[in-house]
Order: structure tokens, then C-alpha cells, then sequence
């Protein structure tokens, strides 16, 4: 098995010793005591107490010893894939296709960290069949079974950070971003990938700068980075990229001032503790992966000195590394991955240095995930072993013999629990996706804030502790990053034209429309029967508006329809006291008694155009109107074609005479009115009024009123009235100097005159008005028409009885030219 551990490592794991008749794997002889050969560079300590940890076992692996080397790629492909020919061969020659060792058996490899050895590696150890473990490649290219089969990792595919960043990004409000990534084909293709999904997730990148480490124009390149970042209003920043690219470009801008920016860093550089400890970083917001707490590292680590294993070079050269000393009286050969780089003269060791005196940050033993990675990775292959060893076992072969490509199978269908974790792999070959969120913070270190776990139930999957969060020393508060500023309630999203959708202007919902949170796009219509407030962020009741009796308007229409009502009662009354004199039998007492019974009936049908438009009064407020203006006017014609008959019926045997019998001008009202009554009839039936209200025409408030259902009808029923009264205007017109002393006809002309002027007013003055003012026009043309009939025809006769007695005699209403009988 080989492993990528500390800097970059390549690291195989082998079976030491298998006991060879089936039947012992599961005895309980105890296991060989020959320590495993180790082979160790800088940083493979963590791999180191997992295999001891199972080689002490009784329950996984008995009677099998796992051995492990460990080789240095310094993250290069070519050194990647000679290490891993090194291993192959087993004589730390590169020779392909060529296996000289017998004794140890490899099984698989576990490695590297980054995306580019691991894809070299993953080329060589496919083809010859044998699985692959990466503990820090996360490139989206090894989710292909296709081209990877045997390839599997204990870190999620990078590419689900996506979600925990957007979730980040939701939770503080931030829009705004700028992204800054190394020019690596992962880094570049996962950067723009993350640009292309903020922007379709709503949200905007400011930049996506490339940061080219290999460059005669680094410098240049990381200034303009630097410019891009001062000049920019983003004061959020997506680092996408990897350590050594990331230090460099931190190291070069140390002496500059950074403005105040909140970073997000994604996990391809949670591994690199130089990061830790640089100013520009501090209070950066970090996905990292999952912490596990692996009991009894740190004693390991404390423990561990050449002296313990004594037969390990390496080890002795690791030690040399980190604490610059060698044996007394020796040369220590300083190199790493079998080349011998140089020989130093060194001063001796001790032998009481322990990794206690340097910074254990750099073995992730405060950390423990890039260990955890690796520590999981170890106890994955060991469990795939054990589960395929007890299959080979159970089907009957005499010997535990298998073929490395057979490993892949179990490591597929792996499922184990490791600490406090189930560990398994998906179709794919990832663990299930997991984040931690943490906050680097000087000079305290990383502190974990919170999680993000794909693979639990939406409302779950993301946590953050905002208020554990320490800021960068520049930030007082949250950092806010947006292009504009935020659009409060009663303003909308107006979008720049040729600018980014987070660039835009906030404008004023208009009236009647509302909003009522922050950054919202579209204002919204309030229901009709409500409105907007002043400040346009909350929808209030509409003034509901109706020609009440409570308005002083309604009140004062009300009182003037009685007081004109009995008006025309007591006018009534004095008419029927008045019963036998001269004036009143004058051209047709009966009629006059209808036409004032049918106006005084008008008055009190204007009352029901005043009050609450429900379901009756808005069916009889036209209906009734029209039927008792129509016995008015119709008897008014009556009156008129009466003077006319009488006036040409002056002989004694005139056919004529015969018209003027009361029985024939009922008749001719009753006529009149049945032409009304049946157009009223027919309306009701097909298309009657009913309410309605009408929320556009007067701002903020609601007009209740009578919707006539149909206007064809509602302009019929006016239509019969005028041209009745019109008929009657004409008629009284063409008689209106027939000489007798008391005339009629000029009291009939006058009256119609009135009632034509008000109702030919009307009409333009109610098409123009609105709201109650509507109503008030035509219960105004209601009295002012009737009032002009009542007052032209009978105010004068209502004079001569009270007032001029004298005129009230028959001789006074006797002329050569008439001869009316009563």
C-alpha cells in the first residue's frame, strides 16, 4: 500500500507476514513480534500509529503483519510515478514490469495530497490493478469509474464545497465576491466552475484573478492581484488555489496593506500551517475537513526517536531534518525519495529531542484531519483486507491467496465504523461529503465554528456559530459585501444596464404596490381591497367610500328628498281639499292626483340611492326610478295631449270629446308605464344590477357602488324617459298661447323645459365624476326634474287657492275657445 503523508508523500503498505494455512486466520496465535519495515520521510509519523495500532489487533487482521514505506514526490509526477516503479520492483530500482521481492506482498497504495501526483500514480497502480487511497485529492476528475476504476479517496470531491460556500455567502448576505486562483488545471477549472454557479445562484463575481506560479512576471501578476483586490468594492475574497501557490503570493504581499477583506478559503489549503501564522489571514472563514480526534497520537508523537526504531534510516534522517543533528562522529545523509542530495557535517544528536520542541502544527496533531485522512485511509484498506482474507477463508481455499485487483471489490462495498464515524465509500469512491467550518484566528489558531454535511436532510446540513466568529482587526462588525446598498422595504431592485445584477439602483414601489423585505426585485400589488402606506412597505385598508347617510352630502340629499316629498304630499292634501274648485278640476284633476302621488314616490326613490350598495337596493334604485319617473312624465304627456283634445273638441258632437275621459288617459299612462315596467323586467332577468366597488379611480380608496350589469338597458330605461318627456315638451311647445286665462300648456312647457335641461347636464357631469359624487349627481337630477314639475305646474295653482281666492271661480276658467269638462 502506498501513502502520501506529511509535505507530499507517496506511501505503500505491504503484507509482512500471512499465515499460510487458511484454517489460522481466525486462530489465536499470537502475532509475529518482527517490527514492520518502515520507511519514513518527514511527516510520516501519522500513518505510523494506525498500522501499529493494527498489527496489536486481535479482532482485525490476526496472524497478519502490515509493513508500510513511505517515499517524498515534493507534489512532482514524475517523482510520484518513480517511487511508485520503486516500490513495484522492491529493489529501489526503477524498473518497470519487474518484481524481485517475494517476502512482502504489496497490497495497495495510500496518496498523494495533491491532484497531480495522485493522478500519476493513479495511471501506474491502475494498470497493474491495485487500489488507490488518496487522502487530499479532491479534483472532480477522479469521480470518472471509467478512467479511475481502482481509485478511491477519504476527502469529498472538491467540488461540493460549492454548497457550503453558497450557504456561507446566504448566511451573511453577501453577493458580492472576488475569486483568486492559481493557474493549475484543477484550480482553474474548480474556480470556474464555483464563478459559473454563483452567477447562476444570483450572486456576482467583482474578478476571478489567476495567480501563475511559475512566471517571469510573478511579481507583476501578484501586484495586479493586489490592485484588483484595493480598487475592488468586493470586501469578500474566494481563495482557490493551493498552499505553495497561495504562500507565495501572502509572502510577497506581507509588507503591503491589505485592505480590509473577509476570506474564504476552500479546503485545498487547509493543510498548510504557514498559512496559520500570516497577518493577512487572520479571522478567514476556512472549509477544512472533518476533525477527528485519534487517541493516544499525541503520546505517539511524543514518544516516537530514532532509538525506538533503532534499524530505520529514514527515521534517523527524518529526526536529523527536523532537529539539524546526527550521530556523534558521523555524517548524516540528508535526502529524501533514495536521492542523496548532499552531505552535511551535522552536530550530534542527543538523543533527548522529542517533537515535543517544535511546532506540531506542521504534523496536524492539533488538528487531526489531514492525520484523521490519513488514519482513515490505513484502517479502509486494513477492513477491505480483513473482509476479503474471511471471504477467500469461508469458500474453501487452502491458501490466503488473492490478486491485488480483488481488493477493489471489498473497498467498494466497505462499511465499518472508525472512532466515532461510519466510514464507507460512495459509487464514486468518496466518503460522504463533510466540512468542517473554521476561523483562523492569531495567534490562538484555527477554531471550528461550524459544519456542512451534504449528505444530511436540508434543514440540517448547514451550521455556523456566527457569534464565535473573530473578524479580521480591520472589521468592527459582520463585513458587508455588496455591489449597492441594500434596497429597504418599499423600494425594488432596479438593475444597472450593462453591470452586474448585484449592481443596482434602489427605486420607489409605486402606488399600490409594496415591499415589504430588503433586495427584493419586484414590488408587489396589494389586494384590492388594500393599499400602500406612505413609506410603500406595508398594505393598509382602503377608505371604503359610499354616499352614506352619516356623509354630510348623503344627509343633506336625504333631507332635501323628504322635505320635497312632503312638499308634494301637502300639495296633495290642499289638492284634495280643493276638491270641486276650478283650479283643481282644470284640465284633469285625476292626473293631477297620479302625477303627484308619481313624484312624490320619486322623492322617496332617490332615498334609495343613498346608503350601502347591497344586493336589493342596487336592483331597485334604476328599476323603481324608471317605472315612477315614467307615470310621471307619461301623466305629464297625459296633461299635455288633454289641453291639446280640448281645446280642438269645441263642438258639442266632436269625436274628439271622447279622449278627454279620464278612463282613456289612465289608460294612456297605464300603456306608457307597461313599456317601461317590461324593459325593467327584462333587465332583472337577463343582466341586473348588482354590487360592485372600484379600487382605480380615486387613490387609497375603495368606491362601493351599483354596477348597472347591463348599460345597454340601464341607457334604454333613460331613453323611454326622455323621449316621453321629450314628446311632452313638444306637445305643450305647440299649444303653449292657446288663449284661455288660465293656460296650462305654458305651466306644462316650462316644467319639461327644466326637466330636459337637468337630465341633458346630467349626463356629461356623470360620465365626468367619480366615486360618490356619481350618486349625488343622479339623486340631484332625481329632484331637481321632479322638483321643476311640481313647482311649474302646481306651485301656481297651489297660489290661487291659497292666495287669490278671487281667481278660483268658474268664470275665470271659461273662454270663447274652451269647453273642458273635468
Amino acid at each position: 500500500m502506498t501513502v502520501v503523508n506529511g509535505s507530499f508523500k507517496v506511501m505503500s503498505i505491504f503484507v509482512r507476514h500471512v499465515v499460510q494455512q487458511a484454517s489460522a486466520i481466525d486462530s489465536p496465535v499470537a502475532r509475529t513480534t518482527a517490527e514492520p519495515e518502515i520507511q519514513l520521510s518527514a511527516g510520516g509519523f501519522e500513518a505510523l500509529i494506525g498500522v501499529e495500532e493494527i498489527n496489536s489487533s486481535n479482532d482485525l487482521l490476526p496472524n497478519i503483519t502490515l509493513g508500510y514505506k513511505v517515499y517524498e514526490s515534493f507534489g512532482s509526477e514524475q517523482i510520484a510515478q518513480m517511487n511508485i516503479l520503486r516500490l513495484l520492483t522492491g529493489t529501489g530500482d526503477v524498473i518497470p514490469n519487474y518484481a524481485c521481492s517475494k517476502e512482502n506482498k504489496i497490497i495497495a497504495f495510500i496518496g498523494d495530497r495533491n491532484t497531480a501526483p495522485s493522478l500519476s500514480m493513479a495511471t501506474l497502480t491502475g494498470m497493474y490493478g491495485y487500489s488507490q487511497v488518496s487522502y487530499g485529492a479532491m479534483d472532480s476528475v477522479f469521480d470518472d469509474k471509467h478512467q479511475f476504476p481502482f481509485f478511491f479517496r477519504t476527502v469529498p470531491n472538491e467540488r461540493k464545497q460549492y454548497g457550503a460556500i453558497l450557504k456561507i455567502l446566504h448566511h451573511f448576505g453577501w453577493t458580492w465576491v472576488g475569486i483568486v486562483a492559481s493557474d493549475d488545471d484543477s484550480s482553474l477549472k474548480g474556480s470556474q466552475e464555483l464563478k459559473e454557479l454563483l452567477l447562476k445562484s444570483g450572486y456576482c463575481v467583482a474578478y476571478l484573478k489567476l495567480l501563475i506560479k511559475f512566471s517571469d512576471t510573478i511579481e507583476t501578476d501578484i501586484l495586479d492581484i493586489f490592485y484588483e483586490i484595493s480598487r475592488s468594492t468586493a470586501n469578500v475574497v474566494i481563495l482557490y488555489t493551493h498552499s505553495d501557490y497561495m504562500i507565495i503570493f501572502a509572502q510577497f504581499l506581507s509588507k503591503e496593506e491589505i485592505p480590509a477583506v473577509a476570506w474564504i478559503i476552500t479546503c485545498t489549503l487547509t493543510s498548510s500551517p504557514e498559512l496559520y501564522t500570516m497577518l493577512m489571514f487572520n479571522g478567514s472563514l476556512v472549509l477544512s475537513l472533518r476533525k477527528g480526534n485519534i487517541p493516544g497520537l499525541r503520546d505517539f508523537m511524543y514518544s516516537a526517536n530514532p532509538q525506538k526504531y533503532p534499524n530505520d534510516n529514514r527515521f534517523e534522517c527524518a529526526w536529523s531534518i527536523e532537529f539539524y543533528c546526527g550521530q556523534v562522529g558521523s555524517h548524516n545523509d540528508t535526502y529524501v525519495t533514495g536521492y542523496r542530495e548532499s552531505e552535511i557535517r551535522l552536530p550530534p544528536c542527543t538523543g533527548n529531542e522529542t517533537l515535543r520542541d517544535i511546532p506540531l502544527r506542521d504534523y496536524d496533531v492539533q488538528n487531526f484531519r489531514r492525520t484523521y485522512s490519513i488514519y482513515t485511509a490505513v484502517y479502509a484498506l486494513a477492513h477491505a483486507l480483513h473482509t476479503m482474507l474471511s471471504d477467500i477463508k469461508d469458500i474453501g481455499h487452502q491458501k490466503t491467496e488473492f490478486r491485488q485487483w480483488q481488493l477493489r471489490h471489498y473497498l467498494q462495498s466497505l462499511h465499518f465504523s472508525l472512532l466515532s464515524d461510519t466510514i464507507y465509500f460512495d459509487e464514486v469512491g468518496n466518503l460522504p461529503w463533510y466540512y468542517d467550518i473554521v476561523n483562523w484566528i492569531l495567534p490562538d489558531g484555527p477554531i471550528s465554528i461550524g459544519n456542512f454535511n451534504a449528505s444530511a436532510p436540508e434543514k440540517d446540513q448547514f451550521f455556523i456559530n456566527t457569534t464565535a466568529i473573530q473578524w479580521h482587526q480591520m472589521f468592527t462588525e459582520i463585513p458587508r459585501s455588496t455591489c449597492s446598498d441594500t434596497c429597504h422595504p418599499g423600494y425594488r431592485k432596479s438593475t444597472r444596464q450593462g453591470q452586474h445584477s448585484c449592481c443596482y439602483d434602489c427605486v420607489p414601489c409605486s402606488v399600490g404596490s409594496i415591499t415589504n423585505a430588503t433586495d427584493i426585485e419586484t414590488c408587489t400589488l396589494c389586494p384590492e381591497d388594500q393599499w400602500s402606506n406612505q413609506g410603500r412597505d406595508t398594505c393598509i385598508p382602503r377608505t371604503v367610500e359610499f354616499l352614506s347617510y352619516e356623509d354630510p352630502l348623503g344627509a343633506a340629499l336625504a333631507a332635501v328628498a323628504v322635505v320635497l316629498a312632503v312638499i308634494t304630499a301637502l300639495v296633495l292634501g290642499l289638492f284634495i281639499l280643493n276638491w270641486d274648485s276650478p283650479v283643481v278640476r282644470a284640465n284633469n284633476r285625476d292626473l293631477s292626483f297620479l302625477l303627484l302621488f308619481a313624484l312624490m314616490l320619486s322623492f322617496f326613490c332617490s332615498l334609495l340611492f343613498i346608503g350601502y350598495p347591497g344586493k336589493g337596493t342596487c336592483k331597485l334604485r334604476q328599476t323603481v326610478f324608471g317605472l315612477f319617473f315614467t307615470v310621471a312624465v307619461s301623466s305629464v304627456l297625459a296633461k299635455t295631449i288633454t289641453v291639446v283634445i280640448a281645446f280642438k273638441a269645441t263642438k258639442p258632437n266632436s269625436k274628439l270629446r271622447n279622449f278627454l275621459r279620464t278612463s282613456m288617459s289612465f289608460g294612456f299612462v297605464l300603456i306608457c308605464s307597461l313599456g317601461q315596467a317590461v324593459i325593467c323586467t327584462v333587465w332583472l332577468i337577463t343582466s341586473p344590477p348588482y354590487p360592485d366597488y372600484d379600487s382605480q379611480s380615486v387613490t387609497g380608496k375603495m368606491i362601493l357602488k351599483c354596477n348597472e350589469g347591463s348599460p345597454i338597458a340601464f341607457y334604454i330605461v333613460v331613453s323611454y324617459l326622455g323621449v316621453l318627456a321629450a314628446l311632452s315638451f313638444f306637445v305643450a311647445f305647440v299649444v303653449r298661447k292657446v288663449p284661455d286665462h288660465y293656460n296650462e300648456a305654458k305651466m306644462i312647457t316650462f316644467s319639461m323645459l327644466v326637466f330636459c335641461s337637468v337630465w341633458i347636464t346630467f349626463i356629461p357631469a356623470y360620465l365626468s365624476s367619480n366615486s360618490k359624487y356619481m350618486v349625488a349627481l343622479e339623486i340631484f337630477a332625481i329632484t331637481a326634474s321632479s322638483s321643476g314639475i311640481l313647482g311649474c305646474i302646481f306651485f301656481p295653482k297651489c297660489y290661487i287657492i291659497m292666495l287669490r281666492p278671487d281667481l278660483n271661480k268658474k268664470v275665470n276658467f271659461i273662454t270663447k275657445h274652451t269647453n273642458i269638462k273635468t
